[in-house]
């Protein structure tokens, strides 16, 4: 048959042939319909063409018997194919459904999901999305927010020339489906990849449209300004990063008032929502202001230590001199959940180690975040672009931000177990720094001072439960079922209203036991926590690593043996000889802050300080060296390899304290770059 179509054809002038759409149309419906099944067919799926008019839709019974068509073709699993009979349709009659003029296939697809109630509309189109010029335009920018006030901005090419829309055509469209509840999107369909389950996933594809006006810039600008604002901060002089943080912490003194009442306003919101311990972290007071005040001055001393110093140095040949020097990581994003003083004490670190920084805390402090938050720029606005420190406002924009590699070097999740394996899941290729869970223990060996034991469990569990580094476990050796130690810290537990849950091995033991325990990886976060007895240090230990975090461990001995076995075999990033887990903390191991406590074993572990914040670069100065000539011929240069002073200063040192030889001075040179790495 085709061919004899083609024989018909043949003497056609088409030169002179002039192109009516509704003989378009109908020639390409059969055309259009074989592909869609060709398509399906690779699945299983059947489909049915169904050819729509105007009347279809401003007729309510022609409405209903579409609607009840398409609800059985749906209920039989077969995938209807809509389109406009365009054969046979008046364009020039103007058809008004609602607000719209139903002159296309946009505008059918828009009135076809009002009348269905369906959450969310794809316009395919051979382009990203909506862009402010024509696609290819030097100054076009793909639009990634569409709202009613975007029409302003866009300017629109021309449309097709057999069709009748364009994509002035499917704005008006999905603008008005959006004011009917139906979310739409617009994006590439030929792009090969799986943009519709993508776009049902909630990936940033295309453009979204939105009745909501733009509020500010978006997460890719805002991080690329982050980038940019970063490098300016880390070219500052290390005295003006100290002044930053120094200024910043006299703000949290001065401002304390009002920072206290924007606290007020998330304490009252939040009372019936949050759970104690979340409440508790919620927080502020003025004596946490002053300690986070003592605290940042404690960083910006510090911050004349970090970047740019040299950790190695060697002479690697003549005349070509290595060094290894610490630099900022790039730009961090730290995610917080109901800790808003984390967020003065994450900018200090991150201005000190000339890192840029996106902050996104939890909408249960938005009024204390952004007060903390205006508080940051301040203190940066004399010294650096105030970009490089970003407060992002929603939580739908970290998604989008977990995705922009280019800009985003390191998430660090500060919050519950549950938002830390989320943020672990969507990062992809971005790394993460942090823990989900602290399953901290406290075990109280045979040879134990039992006052001791009583006033550092207690600590442990009860100076503030809510805190990743409180105890959840505590491990008896059983030699203290008889020994008195058991009843003493039970009754003191009790005495500070904990919740005890039994173990199952001591519920063997008791007279009358409620229902032993039976998992022991709960972070209570609160006044709970599980007792349990061990036979044996080693038991205590296995515990542990079964049940454990890797957070904080901790031994209460007099015998400096098990004392040494328990260090060095609990494998976690913080264990402890006779002290509460409370220490587990960056203000009480002398780093200033914390950006959050790492249980990982790459790069950062424990409290994660300024140190935790750099990385290092190689910086190799020669003179005009090739490595051919260390490589062939027969005055090829040779390799040294001789470890340098770190410093000049440290070379004049050596100079005049040592007579020793090259040789000896050599060794010294390597032991100090050891230990200053160390």
């Amino acid at each position: 048959m085709g061919q004899s179509v083609r024989q018909s054809l043949r003497d056609v002038d088409t030169h002179q042939l002039v192109i009516n759409p509704r003989a378009c149309a109908g020639a390409g419906q059969s055309g259009l319909m074989s592909l869609y099944e060709a398509m399906f067919a690779q699945y299983g799926i059947p489909c049915a063409q169904v050819l729509i008019t105007k009347p279809d839709f401003t007729q309510p019974d022609s409405r209903k018997v579409l609607q009840r068509t398409l609800n059985d073709l749906l209920s039989m699993n077969i995938v209807p194919i809509l389109n406009e009979n365009d054969v046979v349709t008046d364009n020039d009659a103007d058809s008004k459904y609602g607000r719209i003029n139903l002159n296309d296939n946009d505008s059918f697809a828009a009135a076809l999901s009002v009348e269905l109630g369906v959450e969310l509309l794809i316009l395919l189109s051979n382009v990203d999305g909506i862009f402010t010029n024509p696609p290819g335009h030097p100054n076009s920018k793909l639009i990634e927010t569409f709202n009613p006030q975007s029409m302003m901005e866009v300017k629109f090419g021309d449309k097709s020339s057999v069709g009748r829309g364009g994509m002035a055509s499917k704005c008006s469209a999905a603008m008005w489906a959006v004011e009917n509840a139906v979310s739409v999107v617009i994006a590439n369909g030929l792009t090969g990849a799986p943009t519709i389950t993508d776009i049902v996933a909630g990936k940033n594809i295309g453009t979204f449209f939105s009745l909501n006006p733009s509020t500010g810039p978006s997460v890719e600008t805002q991080a690329h300004m982050c980038r940019l604002g970063g490098r300016a901060l880390a070219a500052l002089p290390a005295e003006s990063r100290a002044a930053v943080i120094t200024d910043l912490a006299e703000l949290l003194v001065r401002e304390r008032d009002a920072i206290l009442n924007a606290n007020t306003l998330d304490l009252e919101a939040a009372k019936g929502t949050l759970s104690e311990h979340n409440l508790a972290r919620l927080q502020l007071s003025r004596d946490k202001l002053e300690t986070l005040a003592s605290g940042l001055r404690l960083i910006a001393e510090s911050a004349h230590q970090t970047t740019n110093q040299v950790l190695r140095r060697m002479l690697i040949a003549e005349d070509m001199v290595l060094e290894q020097r610490t630099v900022p990581i790039g730009v961090l994003m730290v995610i917080f959940e109901s800790r808003p003083d984390a967020l003065p004490q994450v900018a200090a670190l991150s201005i000190a180690s000339g890192n840029g920084l996106m902050l996104k805390g939890g909408k249960e402090a938005k009024h204390t975040n952004q007060m903390l938050f205006g508080l940051v720029q301040r203190a940066l606005e004399k010294y650096c672009p105030t970009t490089a420190v970003q407060l992002i406002t929603s939580r739908e924009e970290i998604s989008d931000l977990l995705k922009l590699h280019e800009f985003i070097d390191l998430v660090i999740p500060r919050g519950s177990s549950q938002l830390v394996q989320s943020i672990q899941k969507a990062a992809g290729s971005i790394p993460v720094m942090g823990h989900a869970e602290g399953i901290c223990h406290v075990y109280v060996d045979k040879e134990c001072d039992a006052e001791q034991a009583k006033r550092i469990v207690v600590d442990a569990k009860c100076n503030y439960p809510a805190a990743c580094n409180a105890m959840e476990t505590l491990l008896l050796h059983k030699s203290h079922l008889t020994s008195g130690v058991f009843h003493s810290l039970m009754d003191e537990l009790k005495r500070n209203n904990v919740k005890i849950h039994i173990g199952p091995r001591l519920a063997m033991h008791l007279p009358i036991s409620p229902k032993p325990l039976e998992d022991f990886g709960v972070e209570y976060g609160a006044l709970e926590c599980n007792v349990e007895i061990v036979d044996t240090l080693q038991d205590a230990v296995q515990h542990i690593h079964t049940h454990g975090s890797s957070h904080t461990d901790v031994i209460v001995t007099e015998d400096e043996t098990a004392a040494e076995e328990f260090t060095s075999t609990v494998d976690s990033a913080c264990v402890f000889v006779n002290c509460s887990s409370r220490f587990a903390d960056g203000y009480r191991f002398g780093l200033g802050a914390e950006v959050g406590i790492s249980t990982s074993r790459i790069h950062a572990r424990g409290p994660v300080g300024i140190q935790g914040l750099l990385t290092t670069k190689w910086v190799l100065v020669g003179n005009g060296q090739t490595v051919s000539e260390f490589t062939a011929g027969d005055n090829r240069r040779s390799f040294l390899f001789k470890a340098l002073p770190l410093t000049d200063d440290d070379s004049d040192s050596s100079d005049d304290c040592s007579d020793s030889s090259d040789d000896s001075d050599d060794e010294h040179f390597t032991v100090s770059s050891d230990e200053k790495l160390l």
